[in-house]
């Protein structure tokens, strides 16, 4: 098990990123959360077996259709994200 925290960059807000990465996720079995950040990039905290955290970071340099992922950055973190893969609100940085 771990935990990844994922910062994606790019046309990521607006393009249906965040509810994509929601199906991707419980797909995979992970839990945690997406937000929007207020300088335009998503951030993913994902907890969840180490290949499906790969699959998942994988997945994100991708993205949904209308997205265009320029950078995606992914690290170890140590907070546990609770159940379930939520959708928070926007944070400001």
């Amino acid at each position: 098990m771990a935990t990844q925290r994922i910062i994606v960059s790019g046309r990521v807000q607006g393009v249906t990123y965040r509810d994509w990465t929601i199906r991707t996720a419980k797909k995979l079995g992970l839990v945690g959360w997406v937000r929007n950040l207020s300088d335009g990039r998503v951030e993913i905290l994902a907890d969840g077996e180490d290949e499906a955290i790969g699959q998942l970071v994988d997945a994100c340099r991708e993205g949904p259709p209308l997205a265009r992922v320029d950078h995606v950055s992914a690290v170890p973190d140590t907070d546990k994200p609770g159940k379930g893969f939520t959708k928070r609100f926007t944070a400001s940085i």
